[in-house]
């Protein structure tokens, strides 16, 4: 069972408190009857602490399923957090625990190969969705698009998000669909200790956000192309260890996370961390109440009476 996991480790990994987990998200666990659900997720319905079932969209299943869907990990990576939430990194059967508490990178595993999806003629629908319905500047949708960051998928038009290291070969990617019904997902095969990100070696700073959309929201408000910045991609920090291991003259970290129950806990714990191992870190909480940078900029843009934000 469970492949390179022992039988005891996925007995370990199922039985770990689903409401601590969901806790140490940040949402805020509320007991209702016989059930817990979450104050910023009221569809989510958890059961005996173990299992859980979202009415919303007709999905559920164990800790393990919760972090795949909330999180964005795949199988090995959520039984991996699993163990280190419960403390057993250290002691598990199989012994390839050493070293992992408090590790944030991903341990390697066999993957289907990662192969970037075809690239499109034109980028038409690339352009409508995030100029047209993410009110995202043509000027930095071109920077992305001429950087090889962004694409238009041949097949069927999504949008391809590419995280590149620092050699420039392209690690992970992220799609997200143009259409209404906002499909995304990540191309199989991809590393999941990179992110999407841009560089500047000249700059030692490091803005860091949840989703590429926010980064690139982020660039526009402030017009800032100069400061390095990291879409994470889930509320995990393997791919921030990652980036600051191979750009180790970074010395200040801005957290600009979602304005949410999961995005705030996340921000709390990553800057405890972040700045007990030495960094300036700070926290850029997106202003007004708005979700997140995207939510701001479409506020921003459609109402032509708040001034466009210069660059910082």
């Amino acid at each position: 069972m469970g492949g390179r996991f022992s039988d005891e480790e996925m007995r370990i990994a199922k039985s770990v408190d689903l409401t601590a987990v969901a806790r140490s998200f940040g949402y805020t666990v509320n007991r209702v009857g016989q059930y817990h659900t979450l104050g910023e997720m009221d569809s989510m319905r958890i059961y005996n602490r173990t299992n859980w079932f979202r009415w919303s969209n007709n999905r559920g299943g164990s800790q393990i399923d919760f972090l795949r869907e909330i999180c964005g990990m795949d199988f090995k990576e959520a039984v991996t957090w699993l163990l280190d939430f419960a403390g057993h990194g250290a002691d598990l059967p199989s012994g390839r625990g050493a070293g992992l508490k408090n590790q944030a990178s991903i341990p390697s595993c066999a993957k289907r190969p990662f192969t970037l999806p075809g690239r499109a003629k034109d980028s038409q629908r690339l352009y409508a969705y995030l100029h047209g319905r993410r009110h995202i500047s043509t000027d930095v949708i071109d920077r992305f698009v001429n950087a090889g960051l962004i694409y238009e998928s041949e097949k069927y038009h999504n949008i391809v998000f590419v995280g590149r290291d620092a050699d420039g070969i392209a690690r992970y990617a992220h799609v997200r669909g143009t259409a209404e019904t906002d499909f995304k997902h990540d191309v199989a095969g991809s590393d999941k200790n990179h992110g999407f990100c841009t560089r500047n070696s000249a700059s030692k700073q490091l803005k860091v956000f949840e989703a590429a959309i926010d980064l690139m929201s982020y660039a526009d408000i402030h017009n800032d192309h100069d400061t390095n910045k990291l879409a994470l991609g889930m509320l995990w920090d393997a791919p921030l260890a990652t980036f600051l291991d191979a750009h180790p003259w970074i010395d200040s970290i801005d957290l600009c996370l979602d304005n949410d129950g999961p995005g705030r806990g996340a921000a709390a714990r990553l800057g405890e961390k972040y700045g007990g191992m030495g960094y300036q870190v700070g926290d850029s909480v997106p202003p007004g109440g708005h979700k997140d940078y995207n939510n701001w900029l479409v506020a921003t843009r459609a109402a032509p009476h708040i001034p466009h934000i210069t660059k910082r």
